[in-house]
């Protein structure tokens, strides 16, 4: 029976390191799994004589120099545009290795799963059945609730920190920066809104965020200063507010909230200029109850 063959009959539903040692099992080869902040979640309980290998097992995680490496050698960047499995080889390392993508139950890329070519080679049978190990993760993580909230975070704490920060070393941190580009279109939009002049601000911009994502599940949200930011994306050259905020646009009228929409960008690693457009075109609004958007190019005319 192939490895393939053997995978397809195992099951999720018995928690992480199950999977890695029954995929162990099948495939002959160490795997490890991590989160997108590159924290060790699970792995098969062998020894690898592998540096990076012995790094995550002994400490958790990956250190800078380690992400460096990676950065320097293309792993990075193969990682950030794989769709599901990425292939990493180099003359450095004794050893290739395949990556894949574990999504949660929103389809967000929360962890990955890496496996190591120490015992079996690389064959089409070999991946075939490691990607349907990938699958089986997602299948697992699909179901836990901490994923969900991980990924919710995740984004969450990117934005903020793509809204902060110059980022220089930007081939470093392509990998989490593509996860907010997942599942959008070619033309992406900051927003902010103000609930400050809403009756219900009392609820708080937790409660409003998960109100919103209800709503529309397809837009990323992150908390940041007094605004809750909306990131989307459309197909259209021009903002039509109805129909890129359909199913958010009446509810902020009917909830007394203003917001401020950027012009169209396409470089997440730009995000604080687009963010401050945002806000000029909110100003905008202070003293018009009436309005309750404005877009930066009518900010210009």
């Amino acid at each position: 029976m192939s490895k393939t063959e053997k995978m397809k009959k195992m099951k999720s539903g018995n928690g992480i390191q199950h999977l890695l040692d029954e995929g162990y099992k099948i495939l002959g080869n160490p795997i490890n799994a991590f989160d997108a902040d590159y924290n060790l979640m699970a792995y098969t309980d062998v020894s690898v004589d592998d540096r990076f290998w012995i790094e995550l097992i002994t400490t958790g995680t990956f250190c800078i120099e380690a992400q460096m490496f990676f950065m320097n050698e293309c792993f990075t960047d193969d990682v950030a545009n794989a769709v599901k499995l990425a292939l990493m080889k180099s003359d450095k390392l004794k050893y290739d290795r395949i990556l894949g993508h574990v999504l949660n139950g929103n389809g967000i890329k929360v962890a990955n799963v890496l496996m190591f070519e120490c015992n079996e080679p690389f064959d089409q049978d070999t991946i075939a059945a490691f990607e349907i190990l990938v699958d089986l993760l997602t299948k697992e993580i699909s179901r836990d609730e901490h994923y969900i909230t991980y990924g919710e975070e995740y984004q969450n704490r990117w934005i903020k920190k793509l809204i902060d920060y110059d980022i220089e070393e930007k081939g470093l941190y392509s990998p989490h920066v593509q996860i907010l580009y997942d599942n959008f279109k070619s033309n992406l939009y900051l927003a902010v809104v103000d609930i400050t002049r809403s009756e219900a601000q009392h609820n708080g911009t937790k409660y409003f965020v998960d109100l919103f994502r209800q709503k529309r599940n397809d837009f990323k949200y992150a908390v940041y200063d007094k605004y809750i930011v909306v990131i989307l994306s459309t197909n259209h050259k021009s903002f039509d507010v109805n129909r890129e905020l359909n199913g958010l646009a009446d509810y902020f009228e009917q909830e007394n909230m203003f917001v401020g929409i950027s012009s169209s960008f396409e470089n997440f690693f730009e995000l604080r200029k687009y963010y401050a457009e945002a806000v000029q075109a909110l100003s905008r609004l202070e003293s018009d109850d009436n309005r309750h958007f404005s877009i930066y190019g009518e900010c210009t005319e």
